[in-house]
């Protein structure tokens, strides 16, 4: 049983745990793509027996080598505070939730640190293929990191594979391969992964871009590019195949995310896509943050329709059908939700009070209705909603979802454009005329980031007011400690998470200016 947390402890417990988050990720997708870069590199260099791609690996390799260090050290902070913030989230899912962060832990991750070591320090102590092997077996252990994290993340969106155990008051898991194989998790991992891919690509061709100008290793930065451009394009159409089976799925089981994303305020048949939006604050409810309407838009008819279900003329369902209900499509209002869910913690309540006041008979009749089939698929299933009064609460927000959405999308196919005409551009041999493209190509780099963030904003606040979809709202997972020691940690991680970053940055450009050893 978990009690609702009061409201500024709710808030800075959910500051901290996204400036953690969105610290470690500006450092995790670059180790997800630079890896396979350098296993390309390496490979090359066995291949060819050619030295330069061995000065070209070792030189990409350094960087990634700063890039992973500082990367681990947020990442430990991150999970450390499951425990510490969110443990009565940790409680009710954590036999779940468990399971692949540990995995993560003892599986991918010291695979990845064990083969990190002959990749740095095995140069002319292992044979050249031992030393491949390593290097391909960490990019490879780096990637199954990502997929056990990203399967535990899966599971919070969309929960799977369990069962709820009324004794504990906890979900406990039923099935692994429906929770490893959940199209959420599924969809989620090769999204994730591909777009570190393409900020990886973004990042290789950006440095060597910046070589080209200052007019130095050229050579390097000519192989460099010609690898990251190849990989950066396949990886960028692959993106886009991902991101779109990924809205797919969200369609169809987070419909409330999927119509913050697209701003889509009343369903229709045949609905148009918004490609460009601006917001303005709806006349009818001014002082509603939630309530808006666009200013100005451009609309692809039928599109999003199509997008969402293959079928371009299907129903798509706005946040008014998802709040008010709407009979003809099956969409019940967030107020029988709401009345169901206290059903269920109402029940729940009275089989623990009749477990302490030792009335086996009637705790075991509230076990058996709390366990039913019907109970689960009717009641229990809108647990989390039981927690709330005002349905308008269970609306994120629209304009930071849908902005970051469609940030995201735009810079995605502006990479596609970078890659073919780099690609173009060394395959031609003139990209050293091409002055301008060099200096989009830096500035396309810190772009790359802001992508990759972007698209964690849309997960994570376009899922909100949840921390597990429909079951626990993010108001019930938090740690009952003082709002002000998590305000003292989120001031100390800030500075902390910045200084290193700074530091990091510091080294990175230090060894770019540097440049390979001869």
């Amino acid at each position: 049983m978990v009690e609702i947390a009061d409201l500024s402890l709710v808030n800075w417990s959910r500051a901290q745990f996204a400036l953690t988050a969105m610290y470690h990720w500006l450092f995790v997708p670059l180790t997800l793509g630079i890896t396979f870069i350098i296993a390309f590199m390496e490979t090359l260099y066995v291949k060819t027996g050619n030295e330069e791609w061995k000065r070209v690996t070792k030189f990409w390799m350094t960087l990634f080598g700063i890039n992973f260090a500082i990367g681990v050290a947020t990442g430990i902070i991150l999970e450390f505070e499951f425990g510490t913030n969110w443990s009565s989230y940790s409680w009710f899912v954590g036999d779940i939730f468990g399971a692949p962060l540990a995995i993560e832990g003892i599986l991918a991750f010291f695979m990845e640190s064990t083969f990190i070591a002959i990749m740095f320090f095995g140069w002319n102590k292992v044979s050249k293929k031992t030393h491949l092997l390593a290097t391909w077996l960490t990019a490879i252990g780096a990637n199954l990191s990502a997929l056990w994290i990203l399967v535990a993340n899966g599971w919070m969106q969309k929960p799977v594979g369990m069962v709820f155990n009324p004794e504990t008051a906890r979900n406990e898991m039923q099935n692994f391969w429906d929770v490893l194989f959940s199209q959420v998790a599924v969809d989620k991992w090769l999204h994730a992964t591909s777009s570190g891919f393409v900020l990886a690509s973004v990042f290789v061709i950006g440095v060597s871009s910046w070589f080209i100008l200052k007019k130095r290793e050229l050579l390097l930065a000519k192989k460099s590019i010609l690898i990251a451009s190849v990989f950066g394009l396949v990886s960028s159409l692959y993106l886009i195949m991902t991101g779109d089976n990924s809205t797919r799925t969200i369609a169809n089981d987070q419909p409330m995310k999927f119509a913050a994303i697209e701003g889509l305020y009343n369903g229709s048949e045949g609905a148009g896509l918004v490609a460009v939006g601006l917001f303005s604050t709806s006349e009818t409810d001014p002082n509603n943050e939630n309530l808006k309407d666009f200013s100005m838009k451009i609309e692809i008819p039928n599109f999003l329709s199509y997008m969402a279900f293959l079928d371009w003329n299907a129903f798509v369902p706005g946040i008014h059908d998802l709040i008010d209900g709407n009979e003809k499509y099956g969409y019940m209002p967030a107020v029988e939700k709401i009345e169901r869910g206290k059903v269920a913690i109402s029940k729940l309540f009275d089989f623990k009070e009749a477990q302490k006041a030792g009335n086996k008979e009637l705790a075991n009749t509230l076990k058996a209705e709390l366990t039913s089939e019907d109970f689960q698929n009717n009641y229990f299933k809108y647990f989390g909603y039981g927690y709330f009064e005002d349905p308008n609460d269970l609306i994120p927000s629209v304009p930071l979802t849908f902005y970051s959405f469609h940030l995201m999308v735009g810079l995605g196919f502006l990479f596609v454009l970078l890659f073919a005409f780099a690609f173009y551009y060394v395959i031609k041999g003139s990209f050293t005329e091409k002055r301008g493209f060099l200096r989009f190509a830096i500035i396309a780099v810190p772009l790359a980031y802001l992508a990759s963030q972007a698209g964690w904003i849309v997960a994570e606040v376009g899922r909100q007011p949840w921390v597990v979809q429909d079951l626990m709202p993010t108001m019930a997972g938090v740690t009952r400690i003082s709002a002000g020691s998590v305000q003292t940690t989120f001031w100390l991680f800030a500075v902390l998470f910045t200084i290193l970053l700074i530091a990091e940055l510091k080294i990175m450009f230090r060894q770019i200016k540097i440049g390979p050893k001869h």
